[in-house]
């Protein structure tokens, strides 16, 4: 297995799409070889990519947008990289949408890797295993990623600490989508883009979110950008907001932060995953199952009961 990870992460930073895609698949799935893969992609590479996550509700062109800005980077002869989170099939487990469609015309571009993840169920709307298929792409020299998740409303929080940059997608005519979002994702946007800007109700809709922005008490403002994506127009806008946030971040210290707290929970989640695995060794619903009887008897409380488990989870062996 050692010479075989080894040869592909080393085809993989040759940016050759078939290892990419073996690669990620292989994260995704959970592959044996996962920590010996991730430590030959980390080995002597800090990673430097630029991290955009797209987010917002259904229906507001998330995919399109993101197609629009793969064509914005690439006019700038940057590498692409794309992940885009889909709803699980309940059969396979697989992504229900596949390779987005509307991307379809970068699939002959070297310089643009773009997968489909299958979210299987994970809350917040990304996939357990894209910040493991970031550093993939990273590792293939992608200069740019693009994340863009389920599309679940209030729930895509997520995103905002695995990005650099979080950008939330709304579209005029939503009603009062605005004030729906406002309590979970809106909260997270470092720029706002209202596409389908040539629909009636666009001005309101910018309206409406700068008003919500002179109200917030942030250090950035975050701005606000009108698209129509399906045309390209407001692409190189966006962009431009973009740069600004990255000059901001690098400016004020927030980008150091934002990469090592993304580092950090990365560590907590690997480490909660593997106390899982050995609960489930050591037979864990059935200790748990005679733990929760002893605190239902007054013979435990559950703190200490916890302590139990996690003495147990932690021996050796």
């Amino acid at each position: 297995m050692t010479s075989e990870v080894s040869d592909l992460v080393a085809t993989a930073r040759e940016g050759r799409p078939r290892a990419v895609a073996r690669l990620i698949s292989m994260v995704e799935n959970g592959s044996p070889g996962l920590r010996e893969i991730t430590a030959l992609l980390c080995a002597d590479r800090p990673h430097r990519a630029r991290i955009i996550g797209l987010t917002g509700p259904p229906g507001v062109g998330k995919s399109t947008s993101t197609g629009m800005l793969v064509h914005a980077f690439r006019r700038r002869g940057m590498r692409v990289g794309v992940l885009a989170v889909d709803p699980s099939s309940p059969f396979t487990g697989g992504a229900l949408l596949g390779d987005r469609v509307r991307m379809q015309d970068h699939a002959t571009d070297p310089d643009v890797f773009i997968r489909s993840m299958a979210s299987r169920g994970h809350l917040g709307g990304l996939a357990w295993a894209t910040p493991q298929a970031l550093r993939v792409l990273e590792a293939a020299g992608c200069e740019v990623v693009l994340v863009e998740t389920v599309g679940v409303g209030q729930a895509e929080v997520d995103v905002a600490s695995l990005a650099d940059t979080t950008v939330v997608l709304l579209a005029p005519g939503m009603g009062d989508g605005v004030q729906v979002a406002k309590a979970g994702i809106l909260e997270v946007a470092d720029v706002f883009v209202v596409n389908k800007a040539d629909r009636e109700g666009t001005q309101a809709a910018i309206r409406e979110l700068r008003n919500m922005i002179a109200l917030a008490d942030r250090p950035w403002r975050p701005p606000v950008v009108p698209t129509v994506a399906l045309r390209g127009e407001g692409a190189e806008e966006v962009v431009a907001a973009l740069d600004g946030h990255l000059a901001y971040l690098e400016g004020s210290g927030e980008l150091v932060r934002r990469r090592q707290a993304r580092a950090r929970n990365e560590i907590e989640a690997i480490a909660l995953t593997t106390l899982r695995s050995r609960f489930a060794d050591l037979h864990g619903d059935r200790r748990l199952d005679v733990l929760a009887a002893r605190v239902l008897d007054a013979e435990l409380d559950p703190y200490t009961a916890a302590d139990e488990l996690l003495a147990a989870a932690g021996r050796p062996g």
